[in-house]
């Protein structure tokens, strides 16, 4: 009798796991189309641009970033919502000029980097040496830099993947160190971008202790003409500047409790902090409403799901410091993450995605498979390779973690600039990283699924 009873107990579990995975299926595919419809999202990246706009660090915009992220969060219903508050480097700007002087005299568009050494109060004058490609910068002889503005016009590759700023991006962040290192008296580089506009793209560079701007690709490329000329050229320069190396920033997190397993938690979010032309709209206004909205989604429905999602704003992505701070703070949680992400890519449509090694045969990751079917996402089968920069920290603790690629085809148009603003965002693709994201993490937090587990028994 006892083996009949067993029997029975174990042919009924067997047939209730189909139901559970078809269940699971069901709700994501229903909350993906909720999140197709729902105004969440655009609300939520309207409030931030409108109330708040323009958000660097160190600066009252960040300090009032900080209030609404909490005050946002609360009124979603959230739980836990508070700040973990902890310091990093801030680096604010100030008066800027460029200006060619001599036989053509115009003024150049310019947006200075982040860690560039100011000019002396009255600016600064010299003739300018032109590469018209990183490399070629580097392999050039030093004394021919000496006392001049080294200008770099290396050009960045449109591609879907984003891949072109990846093989450009040290023209930025380690040009104004080498010019530095040759003698030079500031740095200028075509912005790394890919629009034709003269709205010059910032952004962060390694400190060179020398002045460094990003030119508008048109004034770059004007240099390059007047160059061809074979004629001396002249820039007058001024880049006003502060530097903070001890600002107080904050990730700003909320959390909606899982109903059977709180103490499980999926961690997901987007960047709160941004430079300053625009209003952050896409860089990452985007990410955190796609990682607000996405999150308050997937616990919508009849019930929570089973375990704890956990939204974060990080402080400070642009100028660093808020993913290693983070890590640091969690690092004894590791465990007990089961999964982290990070939308970072502005709004375009998630194209393609990776979830962690040896776990697409799941029951919870084939239902979100075929949940997302509709909105025509390729699944790799490849590990992911980059989550974001915020969640690094995590990432080095051991927590698992996906790889959610959005469409970056017009991202470097945007990307830094004045022209990062609310009404570059198409809200329908916006939509499409709300619905994915739901998918994604209702079918992750209501479920077992153990990605460190499967990570193991692949590297077996």
């Amino acid at each position: 009798m006892k083996t009949l009873l067993i029997a029975v107990s174990a042919t009924a579990l067997l047939a209730a796991q189909p139901a559970a995975a078809a269940d699971l299926g069901a709700t994501a595919a229903a909350l993906r189309d909720k999140a197709l419809s729902d105004p969440t999202a655009w609300n939520v990246l309207e409030s931030l641009t409108t109330e708040v706009g323009a958000r660097p660090v160190g600066s009252p915009a960040m300090t009032q970033a900080k209030d609404w992220g909490v005050a946002k969060l609360k009124s979603l219903g959230f739980e836990n919502v508070h700040v973990e508050p902890f310091v990093t480097g801030s680096w604010l700007r100030g008066a800027e000029s460029a200006e060619l002087v001599g036989a053509y005299p115009r003024k150049l568009a310019i947006l200075g980097l982040g860690n560039s050494t100011p000019t002396p109060a009255g600016g600064l004058e010299a003739e300018i040496v032109l590469y018209r490609t990183y490399e070629a910068f580097l392999a050039a002889p030093a004394a021919e830099m000496k006392g001049k503005i080294v200008v770099v016009t290396g050009r960045m590759v449109r591609a879907q993947d984003g891949s072109g700023y990846g093989a450009i991006n040290a023209q930025r962040t380690r040009g104004p160190a080498e010019a530095a290192k040759r003698g030079a008296a500031a740095y200028l580089l075509r912005s790394l971008s890919t629009d034709d506009t003269r709205l010059p793209h910032t952004g962060t560079a390694g400190p060179g202790g020398i002045p460094a701007a990003a030119l508008s690709t048109v004034d770059a490329e004007l240099l390059e003409h007047l160059a061809d000329r074979g004629q001396p050229i002249r820039i007058r320069l001024n880049l006003q500047s502060t530097y903070t190396p001890k600002a107080d920033a904050w990730n700003v997190v909320g959390e909606l409790k899982g109903r059977e397993k709180p103490d499980e938690v999926l961690v997901v979010g987007g960047h709160l902090d941004s430079w300053d032309p625009g209003t952050g709209a896409i860089d990452d206004g985007s990410g955190v409403a796609i990682a607000t909205a996405a999150a308050k989604l997937a616990a919508s429905g009849a019930q929570r799901p089973r375990r704890t999602i956990r939204v974060v704003m990080w402080g400070s992505e642009e100028q660093g410091g808020s993913g290693e701070a983070y890590g640091a703070a969690h690092k004894a949680e590791t465990p007990a993450i089961v999964v982290a992400g990070e939308s970072d890519l502005g709004a375009g449509h998630i194209w393609s995605l990776s979830v962690p090694k040896n776990s697409l045969s799941q029951p919870a990751m084939k239902a979100f498979t075929a949940a997302i079917a509709p909105l025509k996402v390729i699944v790799t089968r490849e590990a992911p390779r980059f989550g974001g920069s915020d969640i690094e920290g995590l990432i080095a603790n051991g927590a698992p973690f996906v790889d959610f690629n959005q469409d970056a085809s017009r991202y470097f148009d945007l990307h830094h600039s004045a022209d990062d603003t609310l009404d570059k965002v198409d809200p329908a693709e916006l939509a499409q990283n709300v619905a994915v994201w739901t998918a994604f993490l209702y079918t992750v937090a209501d479920s077992d699924i153990d990605f460190r587990a499967l990570a193991a028994q692949e590297a077996k």
